[in-house]
């Protein structure tokens, strides 16, 4: 029998079972949509050693003017959170990150259950494994229990130094999603900017153009119109944020800051000489001058382009950077990536989605999914790096609508790795991750002992056929739940867990010790 050929990343799937795509999520979930291109070459502000520092501070008296006009620099001293939706139903668990019964990821599951998850009687992670004699098949640098030859865990090692990895740890969510539809509302941007996520610039982005930045769509009970995420993806989309006027092709940056300035102290002086003769005569006075005070803080953090162009940033693109030059330019995810990194780790967002599209990868062979799933640990990895060189934390929500099964039958290609073939969609094999970045130490997970760490790491579980147990947590067998749950895991990274009524007063996560159980780790903040 002639076997299939495993497909580039960016190749469509058309799958005979599947009707023709028609809805944007539909080209999406195949892979029809993708990011645009983009070529970069060397900048005069590569020359600087760090060109976010290539800026002046305002003067003091407008640094004081700064704080009294509630101009946010810092953005609102939040964990940054990135979101990667993998489009199309996507394998999460077994193959990828091991998801095992009621005692945790260790507690593994029956032979034919990982069949059913892509993995051969001797690829179980209790089989043994060559390369690992003592470990079998399972891999826990980040914390979290990897399939040893997951090739999303080879995507994130291969971007991520062995300091970043033994600073992140990870929780798992068996939770059942259905597959190929619109009415999975997964993402939790919006819940995340209601715990308090916010960024300098905007409050949250998204590299798709549609309500929720991503390809599945928010809870409407967080839905907030004013939130909406701008859509970034691709490095212009930075660049094009902050546009400081004509006056930076005249002067250089310091000059430009320091006419600013003395604009806003004029003003400031009329003002004073000035009575509007309204009863809200020192409201106006006040929006005047503060409107002034932003042109001048704009001019100074955003005067140099290569404050915002992840183009631009040594630690993301170069010799040194985390892409070289060439893998950026031929990639989009990877410059999709970079963008959405660059903003919600230096605090100009809040919180931001990557989707990637082309995860409906059940093409009767293994190798397309392999290559995907090499791609956004590639992406997901890129991120925590980051965040470390940066010295910020970070947390990561790792998610698909929908997941994957296999019949059993064997792909023995090279990119098929002696793995079981994804023949179909599979709601009741789905699953969520969370990863976090701590550059203090790896998050701790709660629990007293390493039996209930062990629960507290996996929430809730699968039966031993590798099927979600839907009532094995809350949010196993409702979605809307999994996005509260996220949001309970964010904050009770802060300590502020005890805040999740007052945020979410209609959350169904029950008491405090229900909540307990569905939080993973103790605050890193």
């Amino acid at each position: 029998m002639k076997l299939k050929k495993a497909l580039h990343p960016d190749a469509p799937l058309l799958h005979a079972c599947h009707s023709r795509p028609v809805t944007r999520r539909d080209f999406i979930a195949c892979g029809l949509s993708v990011g645009a291109g983009i070529l970069t070459t060397g900048s005069v502000f590569s020359l600087f050693a760090n060109p976010t520092k290539a800026f002046a501070d305002l003067s003091p008296d407008l640094e004081l003017l700064k704080n009294q006009c509630g101009i946010n620099v810092e953005g609102a001293g939040k964990i940054p959170f990135i979101c990667f939706d993998l489009a199309g139903g996507a394998n999460i668990a077994g193959s990828n990150i091991l998801i095992g019964g009621a005692g945790g990821q260790l507690d593994f599951l029956s032979t034919q259950g990982y069949s059913k998850l892509g993995l051969p009687a001797d690829m179980v992670p209790t089989a043994v494994n060559a390369a690992n004699p003592a470990g079998g098949f399972v891999n826990d640098q980040l914390g979290l229990a990897f399939h040893s030859d997951s090739q999303m865990l080879a995507g994130i090692l291969e971007r991520t130094s062995m300091a970043t990895q033994s600073m992140t740890n990870g929780a798992v969510m068996p939770s059942r999603s259905e597959n190929d539809t619109g009415n999975n509302p997964h993402n939790p941007m919006f819940a995340i900017a209601k715990a308090g996520a916010n960024g300098s610039l905007m409050p949250l982005i998204g590299s798709r153009n549609s309500d929720s930045g991503a390809n599945s769509m928010a809870p409407a009970e967080f839905y907030n119109p004013e939130w909406r995420p701008t859509k970034i993806d691709r490095p212009s989309d930075v660049t094009g944020l902050v546009d400081v006027g004509d006056l930076f092709g005249l002067l250089d940056q310091n000059d430009a800051v320091a006419v600013m300035e003395s604009i806003q102290r004029l003003s400031d002086k009329k003002l004073a000489r000035v009575n509007t003769g309204v009863t809200r005569d020192e409201v106006i006075k006040e929006l005047v001058s503060c409107g002034y005070v932003k042109s001048a803080d704009l001019a100074d953090r955003f005067g140099n382009p290569a404050t915002l162009d992840p183009a631009a940033d040594p630690d993301i693109v170069g010799d040194g950077g985390i892409f070289s030059s060439a893998e950026f330019n031929s990639d989009a995810e990877f410059r999709k990536t970079a963008s959405v990194m660059k903003l919600v780790v230096n605090g100009f967002a809040g919180a931001g989605t990557v989707t990637i599209g082309g995860y409906d990868y059940h093409t009767g062979e293994r190798g397309t999914g392999e290559l995907r799933d090499l791609r956004a640990g590639r992406c997901i990895g890129a991120c925590l790096e980051y965040a470390a060189r940066r010295n910020q934390p970070l947390m990561i929500y790792l998610y698909s609508d929908g997941s994957v099964a296999s019949n059993g039958r064997i792909d023995d290609s090279v990119n098929g790795r002696g793995k079981g073939e994804w023949t179909g969609d599979n709601s009741s094999t789905a699953a969520s991750a969370i990863l976090v970045y701590n550059p203090n130490g790896r998050p701790a997970l709660l629990g007293g002992s390493p039996a209930e760490q062990a629960r507290h790491q996996q929430i809730g579980f699968m039966r031993p056929d590798a099927s979600v147990e839907t009532g094995s947590s809350m949010a196993a067998n409702n979605v809307n739940l999994l996005v509260q749950t996220v949001m309970l895991n964010y904050l009770a990274l802060h300590g502020e867990q005890g805040r999740l009524a007052e945020v979410a007063p209609f959350h169904g996560l029950g008491n405090a010790a229900s909540q307990d159980r569905l939080t993973a780790f103790a605050p890193i903040v």
